[in-house]
């Protein structure tokens, strides 16, 4: 039997090649994360003028940073000189300019060229033509999202528009003021396996029963197998003895100003399409950004966030991070274990989705016409 003979209660999955062949990967990069909006960095991250990070987007390395009046700024790493990069660290700051290492161009923190080496014997060089080539960037919960795209596609409608499509309620995402809470904890997951098995796996609960005991000891309908993105609004309730969203199911901490007594005890998730999960309990919000380095390898960002009075007082959030950790290594490994069979012959044609898996063939329809 083939994926083209399927009983009904099946529906076939993206062939084995589109999860291990470069030229899609390729082709990914160039459609997706450098055509998207992709969330970068946390803006907390860049805390002064001249504080900046450096991030992988598709093939592109982006500098984001903060200018001397305080707004976020970002610009792709390449000298316009002979294309050296400029920033070769992940992290750092400068006082004034960011200045190439090879020929000493200088660029200041709007991405202006300000000065070079006899800069001065080439008066027709525009010093606002020559800059740095600026990305486009918005502010939302309290990240700072990039697009390379030359016209962007609507924030409003691709990125808030996914929360709202999946909680039910434009409201909804906003009641836990994501952009005023505290980073508790962070954690670099590096995953050899392709980003969509991990979105995939994130999507469905398919598999809770089987590799997640803490995370079902917490959420009991995970046990049944149907995820939180199963439903629109839906939030996965906490069990009847259940008292906190951490590994053993104990106390955790206030509920976060804004949350309602609907959205209390219960687990909200959210995928925004290419590359980030949000996941809200009452006490805390935990953000993954993925950052696909290759066909089979992607970094997993995993950032903890608590009210500000939780870390200002030195709570110790340990036993919050470790149930959630636990579950990433234990969804981590399972991709893993997935990756090496998408170049089988067994998986050519690919694999099949039961009835509680149908919602990622949603995800699979989407990544067949970005492709192409």
């Amino acid at each position: 039997m083939t994926t083209t003979d399927l009983p009904s209660s099946l529906i076939a999955t993206l062939p084995g090649h589109l999860y291990t062949d470069p030229a899609v990967f390729a082709l990914e990069q160039d459609r997706m994360f450098q055509s998207m909006w992709f969330c970068a960095v946390r803006a907390a991250d860049l805390d002064r003028p001249g504080a900046f990070r450096t991030v992988q987007v598709g093939a592109e390395s982006v500098i984001v940073s903060r200018d001397r009046a305080g707004h976020v700024r970002a610009f792709l790493n390449v000298c316009r000189h002979r294309g050296a990069r400029i920033c070769t660290e992940e992290r750092g700051e400068v006082r004034r300019s960011f200045q190439c290492p090879y020929h000493a161009w200088t660029y200041d923190l709007e991405g202006r060229l300000v000065a070079a080496p006899n800069l001065v014997r080439m008066p027709d060089v525009d010093r606002d033509a020559f800059g740095l080539v600026r990305v486009h960037v918005r502010e939302w919960l309290g990240y700072v999202w990039v697009c390379l795209a030359d016209e962007p596609p609507s924030f409003e409608e691709t990125v808030v528009g996914a929360a709202t499509e999946r909680l039910g309620d434009t409201e909804a995402i906003g009641r836990y003021r994501i952009e005023d809470l505290a980073l508790g904890r962070r954690i670099r997951y590096d995953v050899r396996a392709n980003w969509k098995l991990i979105i995939e796996n994130f999507m469905e609960c398919y598999h809770c029963g089987t590799i997640h005991p803490e995370l079902t000891e917490v959420l009991p309908e995970f046990a049944d197998g149907y995820a939180a993105q199963y439903y629109v609004g839906h939030g996965a309730e906490f069990g009847a003895d259940v008292r906190g969203f951490t590994v053993d199911g104990g106390e955790g901490f206030a509920r976060l100003d804004g949350v309602t007594d609907e959205q209390d005890r219960r687990y909200y998730a959210i995928t925004i399409r290419p590359q980030v999960f949000v996941n809200l309990v009452p006490d805390h919000v935990i953000i993954h950004r993925m950052f696909p380095l290759a066909a089979d390898r992607t970094v997993v960002e995993c950032d903890w966030l608590y009210s500000p009075g939780v870390i200002e007082s030195g709570h110790d959030v340990s036993r919050s991070v470790e149930l959630f950790d636990r579950v990433n290594r234990q969804d981590f490994a399972a991709c893993e274990r997935c990756q090496p069979a998408m170049s089988s012959r067994a998986y050519r044609a690919g694999g099949v989705l039961v009835p509680v898996e149908h919602h990622i063939g949603a995800f699979h329809t989407w990544v067949a016409e970005v492709l192409g």
